[in-house]
């Protein structure tokens, strides 16, 4: 391109169910990436309700997941013309519009019949906002033997650079590292649940969306015997690459590792809050020791019981002290980190680049990700 930069939309809607963010990313010619405005819209109570109950099989869910898929589009859609208005931009300035959509299946581990699958309309999307709409982009690394996820620390490798051993923890409904040591090879991984197990517990208990700051765990002690029964869980026990979401993390998940005993449910509170640092940070001494400064990022960083914790808890892992701060420290909103993602990853499909990383997804090799539905 011959300007020295283009405007693209990232919208983001993760495994917590909470909503939407809506970014509008300028972007170089190189990929440098910035925050120009935002937008945060909370799902209506219909369409969380619905996206909730297809992460489970259950009854004409073909028909069900269409629908959502619609809606969503539609609440997309709704995100561009808040983002478009409160910037006082046209559609023309938009080169186009990178839509995650909502995952409600993701089985990697199928071989040749492994697949993920993000619900959402991109046609209609594009139909309701005059952009271009570029989605589905876990899909191509999946057939190259993929994981399809994660997507984000090739974006992190760009965005994050400093002249120290740096990891990413992007923490959402599951958390995710990116790798980016000084020398040697970016790589990444989930690495275990994040905000959605605490997110369904204090829902079932207190009716509320999610735990603000922390501040209910932080009423609770933690339970040692449920903490390892939970860190138990084959998952965290393999090897990078591998991803997770809510086929494996979920409600029943938790009520298994519960058994019959009674706790108290700011106990278990405090033990999920634990469970969400201790996999990250043992995940982290194992795969990447030499990390100097972690940068927390995601809907997780604003749960100050939980940063708290992390600071804390690294003391038990690393014998150096570990630098911990947020994305804040570089100038990025840690809430808008994984829509600035989406945004970058429209732009590199326009730009025919490729956007995983073989080392983090597992793929055979660097491809194109995503689908492009012209407005």
């Amino acid at each position: 391109m011959n300007q020295p930069h283009s405007l693209y939309i990232g919208l983001m809607s993760g495994t917590s169910l909470d909503g939407i963010d809506a970014v509008l990313a300028k972007i170089g010619v190189n990929g440098e990436t910035s925050a120009v405005e935002a937008v945060s819209l909370p799902f209506s109570p219909t369409l969380r309700k619905a996206l909730f109950e297809l992460q489970s099989p259950g009854p004409d869910e073909l028909h069900r997941e269409k629908q959502a898929g619609n809606a969503l589009a539609l609440a997309y859609a709704e995100a561009v013309s808040q983002l478009l208005k409160k910037a006082n931009l046209p559609i023309s300035d938009i080169a186009a519009i990178g839509a995650h959509g909502q995952t409600v299946r993701h089985q990697p581990h199928l071989g040749d019949l492994a697949y993920t699958h993000q619900t959402l309309n991109p046609a209609l999307l594009a139909e309701k906002t005059g952009i271009d709409v570029i989605a589905d982009f876990r899909s191509r690394d999946l057939a190259a033997g993929g994981h399809g996820a994660p997507l984000v620390p090739a974006f992190h490798a760009q965005q994050f650079v400093e002249d120290k051993n740096l990891a990413i923890l992007n923490i959402g409904g599951i958390a995710n590292l990116t790798l980016l040591p000084t020398s040697g090879e970016v790589t990444g991984f989930d690495c275990g649940p994040g905000n959605m197990l605490m997110d369904a517990w204090i829902h079932e208990h207190q009716g509320n969306a999610f735990d603000e700051g922390g501040n209910w765990a932080a009423q609770g002690k933690v339970d040692e015997e449920l903490l390892e029964r939970m860190l138990s869980d084959s998952f965290f026990a393999k090897a990078p690459p591998k991803s997770t979401g809510r086929d494996d993390f979920h409600l029943d998940w938790l009520h298994e590792k519960l058994g019959k005993d009674n706790h108290h449910a700011e106990d278990v509170q405090a033990t999920l809050l634990h469970l969400t640092a201790h996999s990250a940070l043992d995940s982290l001494v194992r795969h990447a020791p030499q990390t100097q400064k972690l940068i927390v990022c995601g809907g997780g960083a604003r749960n100050n019981a939980l940063m708290d914790l992390f600071k804390v808890k690294s003391q038990d892992f690393f014998k150096n002290p570990l630098e911990i701060t947020t994305s804040n420290s570089s100038g990025i909103d840690p809430q808008l980190v994984e829509g600035l993602a989406f945004a970058w990853l429209a732009w590199a499909h326009k730009e025919k680049r490729p956007a995983n990383l073989p080392a983090v997804t597992g793929a055979k090799g660097p491809r194109i990700l995503g689908a492009c539905y012209p407005a």
